[in-house]
């Protein structure tokens, strides 16, 4: 459990914390007025678990990343605090480093798997050229480093030999997806961040990949920070889920807790959306209404324009974290009535 800044109790914080997430904002400005993409996010992320992050396109996720790597791009304005706690070292302020100390940072700390592989490798460089740049980048032994490729690809059910052999047009999607993962373990970092990996595949490889990151996660002991609109796909592979509405969280929790009684409208329209062989198909709809604009957000709970239980409150004021179990909170006035409300049958 962890307290905020405004005194209230929340669900996560304990000595296997592994970074905590405090009042983080990103802002953009804009010729028509402050893009505000993240809005006062608070997460703590344990050691060693895989935690989702989900919501609809828009809503922060990708931009959370960024924030966890100090990766925003100018002109946006980052503002907040990020602690690390390795199981080597004293605490870091990731906001607070050096450029030189940021750069070591990423990829030997944390690393990320961005969404399109392809964009990710340089197509005139074979792939084994793409693991000597990173490994001669960060000073580590490229002899040793490669032998930890091998093993890592070998993993990931792909013939080394051929694959570091190839440029990246050789390879199929779902092979370069799978060496991008391998490339951003070489260094051996504590967290693996995977914005959207999954996107641009098909179903069968989607199944596959998140097979494998269950597989590598447990190998290897790192914490993932699993990044997806799917809520479906996500729910197989991690440990707790935290929803993303508006560039905030509405709900976070043990996933089983969350996809069998959640406790936000909001987590729950975005549950009727999953097809579903034992729902009518009548049952199955998609959320009305729109995302809130980032320049024009609303007063009081961002969702309420969407919400079939919102009143004046709801319009007024922002909602506190409310305690639905010991390891499940939902930033909801109404969340005890939000199963009549918003029924999965």
């Amino acid at each position: 459990m962890s307290v905020d800044n405004q005194g209230v109790e929340r669900v996560g914080l304990s000595d296997e914390t592994l970074i905590e997430v405090r009042d983080i904002s990103v802002t953009f400005d804009m010729d028509r007025g402050v893009s505000r993409v993240l809005n006062n996010v608070s997460l703590d992320i344990q050691r060693e678990e895989i935690l989702g992050v989900v919501g609809e396109s828009g809503s922060g996720k990708s931009m959370l990343a960024s924030a966890l790597l100090d990766a925003v791009v100018n002109p946006g304005q980052l503002d907040g605090e990020i602690t690390y706690y390795p199981s080597d070292s004293e605490p870091i302020d990731i906001l607070n480093l050096e450029p030189a100390e940021l750069k070591q940072f990423r990829w030997e700390r944390i690393s990320m798997v961005f969404q399109g592989a392809l964009d990710s490798f340089n197509p005139t460089m074979r792939i084994k050229g793409h693991f000597k740049e990173t490994l001669d980048a960060h000073g580590h032994n490229k002899e040793e480093g490669l032998e930890r490729a091998h093993e890592l690809l070998e993993d990931l059910y792909l013939d080394p030999e051929r694959v570091l052999g190839s440029y990246p047009h050789e390879l199929s999607g779902g092979m370069k997806q799978r060496a991008l993962i391998a490339l951003s373990l070489v260094l051996e970092p504590e967290v693996l961040v995977m914005d959207e990996p999954t996107a641009a595949l098909d179903l069968l490889m989607q199944r596959s990949i998140i097979q494998l990151i269950d597989e590598i996660q447990e190998k290897y002991d790192i914490t993932v920070l699993f990044i997806t609109h799917d809520i479906a796909l996500v729910a197989e592979l991690v440990d707790r889920l935290a929803v993303m509405y508006a560039f905030e969280f509405v709900e976070i929790g043990d996933v089983d807790d969350i996809m069998s009684r959640a406790a936000h409208p909001y987590t729950r329209a975005l549950l009727k959306t999953i097809p579903n062989l034992g729902m009518e198909l009548s049952q199955m709809q998609p959320i009305k209404g729109s995302s809130p604009d980032p320049v024009n957000a609303p007063e009081g709970c961002s969702y309420h324009p969407r919400c079939s239980l919102a009143d004046e409150t709801c319009r007024t004021k922002n909602p506190d974290y409310q305690r639905v179990s010991e390891d499940h909170e939902s930033a909801c006035f109404y969340w005890e009535e939000a199963e009549e409300a918003v029924p999965f049958e």
